[in-house]
């Protein structure tokens, strides 16, 4: 947890791993990874493309190499989607 007095700057590679609520770190919600997350998919989606994530999360927060997974894994799915079927 960083901790920093009122005026003091934060660095951009500081700042992108520091939640919006008193700098708070979220990290990623997938079993034995600890990572930053950088994205928020739907749990249902989430398990669906496969990733290891716990049965009550309706939110999943995702690290870059996770939410790579889950692209790659939900391709196909997103594209019919777009097409309307």
């Amino acid at each position: 947890m960083i901790f920093r007095k009122k005026d003091e700057q934060v660095s951009e590679k500081e700042s992108a791993l520091v939640g919006p609520k008193k700098g708070k770190v979220k990290t990623c919600d997938v079993s034995g990874c600890s990572e930053p997350s950088v994205r928020t998919v739907s749990g249902e989606k989430a398990r669906k493309g496969g990733l290891a994530v716990s049965e009550g999360l309706r939110k999943v927060h995702l690290c870059k190499k996770h939410y790579k997974e889950y692209k790659k894994a939900t391709k196909k799915d997103r594209e019919l989607e777009r097409m309307g079927w």
